[in-house]
């Protein structure tokens, strides 16, 4: 099993952070980054195509809520199932900065921010 680390190349292209993640952690996935069999993921593959280290970055939707690709009904059945908020990380790397979000999640031993 892993330990939990703070790097900010573990923060996902939908702001998850895998450091903290059960699956990264026990070894059953290698991030968002580095997992070539995630190409079912449209976030994954827009911000590759793009150049971006998350959808912070995109200056196509400056509220990642008008994203189809981040906001479809999939995203709406994790959130509700993990009580995650995807966009409450984003808004946060905008906001602090992608550095500052993984040391955030990571002293939260959190891969999300919680819905409320």
């Amino acid at each position: 099993m892993r330990e939990a680390s703070l790097d900010s190349g573990l923060v996902a292209y939908c702001g998850l952070y895998c450091g903290s993640c059960r699956a990264y952690l026990n070894e059953k996935c290698p991030g968002c980054a580095e997992n070539t069999r995630a190409g079912w993921c449209k976030l994954r593959a827009c911000c590759i195509d793009n150049g971006y280290k998350s959808c912070a970055e995109c200056v196509e939707f400056p509220d990642v809520d008008d994203c189809k690709k981040f906001n479809n009904i999939i995203s709406k059945i994790f959130a509700f199932i993990f009580k995650s908020n995807r966009k409450a990380c984003i808004d946060q790397i905008r906001n602090k900065g992608i550095d500052a979000h993984a040391q955030i999640m990571f002293d939260l031993k959190k891969h999300t921010l919680s819905r409320k």
